[in-house]
């Protein structure tokens, strides 16, 4: 499929940059000369970018179509990415993250632009499953082999590859993109951007939708790209690379998880129990590993893991939301509900680094830090399901 062709590559590298920093965190810090507060900084400025152009974007998608989005917005990403690989301090560093956020705004938002438009309805949540189970691979070079490469190369070298390669996606999305023809509303007078968010936000069922968007596939992304190599290196002593490789076992979980919970959703027919208790059941790990992941680096490892694999309800609940919006809003509500996500994680991580910084400050040891840090995920959860479950199941 064509979708897939042109626009997997780019989110592909849109998943690598948003979890990377944790493998490399080290040098980073040190090159830069920052502590945990700032670092949480620098990962939360690409979420933030990413969040801010999320409105903009769904605009575009809907009037000027993903061709033309997609194509000039990765051309600052492209900019971005080879400013991060030279920057030389965090006020560099975090304006780089924060270009390459909006260089990756319209990859995902595009295809499920396009799997909307273009496919029968049936058929979006597995489809959003797949491109973003294989995208998920991303995962898998910010870890491990991301951590290999720094120790033998250097993290500005392996960044720089990096770089490149984003260049490379955004010259394929630009050549091969089609752009569906424009659907208009039923009055034929075509929204602005304030007025099909006006519309957008008259949606009750969004509400309810609202809070675990916030949280659910934030703090995963928090977990996985911020802290798990801190984690695994300052409560268990790991260097580098087997941070990486725990951080890798986490990317693979997740991978696995977004396919399952396709699968699933496509053979029981049904996203919202699916979604409720698997976030129920993530709260629940999380606060398995506040209790037990200071004492044996395997069941932390394997707790990271469970994580990654259950609560990566990400796809499944944007197909959720997605049967609430009407065609001529498909490309803002979307980008509307992934908003939520993205501008969550920006909050998440840029707290959760305030929280570690506050925590070691008090005079707490690593261990208690990080388990105070999964129980106040595990409260986030279990809030965010409560509310969750008071959501239509089906649009009116």
């Amino acid at each position: 499929m064509t979708i897939f062709l042109a626009l997997l590559p780019a989110y592909f590298l849109s998943i690598f940059y948003r979890s990377f920093l944790s493998v490399i965190a080290q040098p980073v810090m040190a090159d830069l000369a920052i502590g945990p507060r700032e670092f949480g900084f620098l990962g939360a400025a690409w979420f933030v970018a990413f969040a801010c152009a999320q409105f903009p974007v769904g605009w575009a998608l809907d009037r000027l179509g993903p061709r033309r989005t997609v194509a000039a917005t990765m051309a600052l990403g492209t900019a971005g990415a080879f400013l991060f690989a030279s920057s030389s301090s965090a006020l560099a560093g975090t304006l780089a993250m924060a270009l390459i956020g909006i260089g990756c705004a319209p990859i995902f938002m595009a295809a499920l632009f396009l799997f909307a438009r273009t496919t029968e309805p049936a058929r979006f949540a597995s489809l959003t499953s797949v491109f973003i189970g294989i995208g998920s691979l991303g995962n898998l070079v910010g870890a491990g082999p991301l951590a290999i490469a720094a120790e033998r190369y250097g993290w500005r070298p392996s960044m720089l590859a990096m770089a490149c390669a984003f260049g490379i996606a955004a010259l394929m999305a630009a050549l091969l993109i089609k752009d569906p023809p424009r659907a208009e509303q039923a009055s034929g007078k075509a929204e602005g951007l304030i007025e099909g968010l006006a519309s957008i936000l008259k949606l009750k069922a969004l509400r309810y939708l609202a809070l675990i968007t916030l949280t659910g596939y934030a703090i995963l992304a928090t977990a996985r790209g911020l802290w798990i190599a801190p984690f695994m290196r300052d409560v268990h002593g790991f260097d580098a690379v087997s941070a990486g490789n725990a951080a890798t076992a986490m990317a693979l979980a997740m991978v696995g998880g977004a396919f399952f919970y396709g699968a699933l959703e496509k053979r029981v027919g049904r996203v919202k129990p699916l979604v409720l208790w698997g976030t129920v059941a993530t709260a629940a790990l999380f606060g398995l590993l506040a209790l037990t992941g200071g004492a044996s680096w395997l069941a932390a490892v394997a707790l990271f893991s469970a994580i990654g694999a259950i609560g990566f309800t990400y796809a499944i609940l944007m197909a959720h939301a997605r049967i609430f919006f009407p065609a001529h809003l498909i490309g803002r509500g979307m980008t509307a509900v992934n908003f939520l996500f993205i501008s969550g994680a920006a909050l998440i991580q840029s707290g959760s680094g305030w929280f570690i910084a506050s925590q070691r400050g008090a005079g707490l040891d690593a261990a208690a830090t990080f388990a105070n840090l999964h129980w106040v995920f595990a409260g986030l959860l279990l809030a965010s399901a409560a509310v969750y479950a008071r959501t239509p199941e089906r649009a009116p």
